[in-house]
């Protein structure tokens, strides 16, 4: 799921003892709490090259043991309970940037996955690149100060951005998405400000990746993150992987038109998704009801007190969301899809005529086949996707950092 970044120089390929420590690492980072034995079975070496990796792992402060304590660790050691081995999560660390129409937010993750520091700031992001940028560098800073991070202890940056991503420019195609933003390389500037390596992706694709790893999708191979925010998105996630298209752009359900006759979108096309089943235009359309100013949490509260006309805003927006979701149902057949952002906190007001959308125009099976549930992330679904794009990629740098 990555971009074009202005990254170091790709290191020398590995040789077989750096592929060694690779493997080890990544069955660990895979596996945490798992013996030698463990090890040397998942990864095909022997027992003799896996302590020595281990011992080397050891002394770089990348991986400390534990005694296994349940009888289950007792029985694989034959009544002597085996020697556990994990990574240490304060060993390295990954940065999450999530940059949305409205704010920007930044997380520093350890290697266990756990967020230690968080940063948050409304911004107005779409017509201001250089001062949202300069802003996501500062949280940052502020973040890895809050944490006693230092340079050298970060593996990289990732970075979600709420617009459809060229992968082979690294460019924003905004087309009116994010109008300040055309032309813009986010990675290219962004690691120019904090000279780190820096992944890029839509905002949608990272929330996927941070539900996939962190939240409702876990053990999941097959399925769907809709992003119900300022814009609307679908993340997929297929085979266990995220799947971003050819140029980047698979998932853009926001821009599938459901009403040849609706309003105009920003993007330039008429009656998108985007513009019945967004927050904004929920909102909007029960302004224009009601003739009177609504935020949106006013609009969760009426939904929550049973106000019909709120509760029959969301749910049209949540039949448009289930047919077009459908489509995706039907070409792609997922197990699960995930529903986020913040038009998910509406609940099952929402989430039943995605349900029924889907159940009327899929193919049976396929509608029998998928679940659809909220996140359990919430608004930080993007920013732990985001530094799940380094987590990722940290067994290579790990083994990179031994070799160096």
């Amino acid at each position: 799921m990555s971009t074009p970044t202005a990254a170091p120089p790709t290191p020398n390929p590995l040789g077989s003892r750096d592929l060694n420590r690779l493997r080890v690492i990544e069955s660990i980072y895979r596996h945490p709490a798992s013996s030698r034995a463990d090890i040397a079975r998942r990864t095909g070496l022997s027992r003799a090259t896996v302590s020595t990796v281990v011992e080397e792992l050891g002394k770089a402060h990348l991986v400390h043991e534990q005694d296994a304590t349940d009888d289950a660790d007792r029985q694989r050691g034959n009544g002597r309970p085996p020697t556990l081995l994990s990574l240490v999560p304060r060993a390295a660390f990954a940065v999450g940037i999530d940059i949305g129409h409205q704010h920007v937010r930044v997380t520093i993750c350890d290697l266990a996955g756990e967020p230690i520091a968080d940063e948050w700031s409304r911004a107005q992001v779409d017509d201001a690149p250089a001062q949202t940028l300069d802003l996501a560098h500062d949280l940052v800073r502020q973040a890895m100060r809050d944490a006693a991070v230092t340079s050298e202890q970060l593996l990289g940056v990732g970075m979600g951005v709420a617009a459809p991503i060229n992968s082979r420019t690294g460019d924003v195609e905004s087309d009116g998405i994010l109008p300040g933003w055309q032309g813009i390389a986010p990675a290219a500037e962004m690691h120019r400000r904090l000279g780190f390596p820096i992944e890029l992706a839509n905002d949608a694709n990272v929330g996927a990746l941070g539900e996939k790893v962190f939240g409702a999708g876990r053990g999941v191979n097959d399925m769907t993150y809709i992003r119900l925010s300022a814009g609307v998105g679908a993340g997929l996630i297929i085979g266990g992987q995220p799947h971003q298209g050819s140029l980047g752009m698979a998932g853009e359900i926001g821009h599938v038109c459901v009403d040849p006759r609706g309003p105009i979108c920003r993007c330039g096309n008429r009656g998108c998704l985007e513009t019945v089943a967004s927050p904004v235009a929920v909102t909007r359309l029960l302004e224009q009801s009601t003739g009177r100013p609504i935020t949106f949490a006013q609009l969760l509260g009426l939904v929550a007190s049973g106000d019909r006309g709120a509760r029959r805003a969301v749910a049209d927006a949540g039949e448009a969301i289930g047919m077009t979701v459908s489509w995706i149902v039907n070409i792609l057949n997922p197990e699960l899809v995930v529903v986020g952002g913040e038009l998910a906190a509406a609940g099952d007001v929402l989430f039943d005529p995605i349900r029924t959308g889907i159940d009327r125009h899929s193919v049976p099976a396929a509608a029998a086949g998928v679940r659809v549930t909220g996140g359990v992330l919430g608004d930080r679904a993007e920013v732990l996707g985001a530094a799940a794009l380094i987590l990722a990629q940290s067994p290579l740098a790990l083994t990179e950092r031994v070799r160096g």
